[in-house]
């Protein structure tokens, strides 16, 4: 698995399940709709810039902690 999308979208699957978020209360958190949170986690969509800051402020991280987590999702 080393396409970006199904990294980006399984990193931030990992931080939202360690933060006990269901995708419904991460939507609501990171002002995206639930189908959005669905979409990105399986790798089918490539987000911008604008809304992965979303998604790491909701993920309580900084981006480059949250790409980080991709990098070390991508060696393995």
């Amino acid at each position: 698995m080393d396409k970006i999308e199904k990294l980006f979208g399984l990193a931030v699957r990992r931080r939202r399940q360690a933060l006990g978020l269901s995708q419904e209360a991460f939507a609501d958190k990171a002002g995206i709709h639930r189908t959005y949170v669905s979409s990105i986690e399986l790798g089918k969509v490539q987000v911008s810039i604008r809304i992965a800051d979303l998604l790491a402020q909701a993920l309580e991280t900084s981006l480059s902690t949250l790409w980080r987590d991709v990098e070390k999702l991508a060696a393995q």
